[in-house]
């Protein structure tokens, strides 16, 4: 990673691996996602259209470039149902070569970020091609719009918010600001006065005594009082440490947009810092992970705090499905793509509650845009228009309404949901 302030202040590193110069023809690499968001919400197509991907780039989908066929699918599907309104023969092409160009790049190694998501916006008349790294990514989709999806960039960037990442030993302690799209290095901390550790040798003298064989820690400067003091130090200098630790997590956590604190060690150290965390910090502390604080990257980073983020999205799963079995007997709660899709339409849905494996042909209402599983759901409401996967329609439409999408990962919690269902703002009449 390349820093681009110098090593004396905060370094600032963007989702993405170590690059030579980009060239003329390569994306630019945006650094955060703010500014990028502003950019492409102000852009309007117009005539032409932009292609949207964004791409989960799990372990498991990198496995064998399980990511590339999932995207090549998506491709062929979203082209076909392009094809259905019918765009002019230019439009069509530049289309084409819009998804060639995504296609393309992802299909090189070195393009792919070390975060588990990337986003790609594409228009060959509107000179655009954009690659944003992202820490993560709700599922992965690809779609043809008059205007770049920029919706679930906005939930990832306040949803995921900032973790501050504590990385420390008993000498050393790192500071990392982790987002959905950069993780930035704070200044960092060094205990001032350091007793080098180690096995207590004791003084001359008291290997004199030891010699005439006195007991041991019987007089001034005894081996015994000696090798108590040198270790009473070390104790004290730790602890001076942690609670500098402590007190800089607290200033940092009370920063606009932190949601969660991560540290980070080798060894006990971790767990010795948090007895001097003060309660509202200690309140935020998402988990705990290895690293090493001498040798840790950004990418080490990275990937520790999703680590820590994936096991707490479990839990956060585990009580949405709760309130999804709770919610159905009580009318506060909806299960099935049908029911999901009218609560949408009458903005009841407070959180979306996704099966990231179903992908399913749906339809559009031309008058009043909502969205249908079957055309006759559409009737007095003009056209049934076709669209690719209403799964993909249904998550960008919750984002629109300002609501939250829970994709459910988790194998066994995912069977509780009919491909969608929906936690309600209000009860169902």
């Amino acid at each position: 990673m390349v820093p681009t302030a110098n090593r004396s202040s905060s370094k600032r590193y963007v989702h993405a691996p170590t690059r030579s110069p980009a060239r003329a023809d390569e994306p630019r690499r945006p650094t955060s996602l703010a500014p990028v968001i502003n950019q492409l919400a102000g852009l309007d197509g117009g005539e032409h259209w932009v292609v949207s991907c964004y791409l989960k780039l799990e372990p498991r989908d990198r496995s064998r470039g399980k990511y590339l066929i999932k995207l090549k699918n998506r491709i062929k599907q979203r082209l076909a149902a392009f094809d259905e309104v019918r765009p002019e023969r230019a439009a069509r092409k530049a289309v084409q070569r819009d998804v060639n160009r995504i296609r393309e790049y992802l299909e090189q190694p070195g393009n792919l970020p070390p975060g588990r998501g990337i986003a790609i916006f594409a228009s060959e008349p509107l000179d655009l091609f954009l690659a944003i790294p992202l820490a993560m990514v709700f599922r992965s989709r690809l779609a043809v719009a008059r205007s770049p999806l920029v919706r679930e960039l906005a939930a990832l960037d306040d949803e995921f918010g900032r973790v501050i990442c504590a990385v420390c030993d008993r000498t050393t302690a790192r500071f990392f600001d982790v987002s959905a799209g950069e993780v930035v290095e704070l200044p960092g901390l060094t205990a001032a006065d350091t007793t080098r550790a180690g096995r207590f040798h004791g003084s001359s003298e008291s290997r004199t005594h030891r010699n005439r064989s006195e007991p041991r820690g019987r007089g001034v400067g005894g081996s015994a009082l000696g090798e108590h003091k040198f270790n009473q130090r070390i104790r004290e200098e730790k602890h001076r440490h942690y609670a500098q630790i402590a007190q800089r997590l607290f200033t940092l956590s009370r920063e606009a947009g932190v949601v969660g604190v991560v540290l980070a060690g080798t060894g006990a150290d971790v767990a010795v810092v948090e007895p001097h965390l003060h309660p509202y910090v200690r309140d935020a502390v998402l988990g705990e992970a290895k690293l090493n604080p001498k040798s840790a990257s950004p990418h080490d980073v990275l990937e520790a705090v999703l680590s820590v983020r994936q096991q707490k999205e479990r839990a956060w799963e585990a009580r949405h499905i709760d309130e999804l079995r709770e919610g159905l007997g009580s009318r506060w709660a909806v299960n099935g793509i049908a029911p999901t899709l009218d609560a949408l339409s009458r903005g009841q849905v407070r959180t979306l509650l996704v099966d990231p494996n179903i992908e399913l042909p749906g339809y559009r209402c031309a008058e009043t845009g909502r969205l249908a599983h079957t055309p006759e759901a559409c009737d007095g409401q003009g056209p049934a228009e076709p669209i690719a996967d209403v799964i993909d329609d249904a998550i960008e439409e919750t984002l629109r309404q300002g609501s939250h999408v829970d994709v459910i990962e988790d194998p066994v919690l995912r069977n509780h949901v009919d491909g969608l269902a929906a936690l309600l703002r209000f009860k169902l009449s």
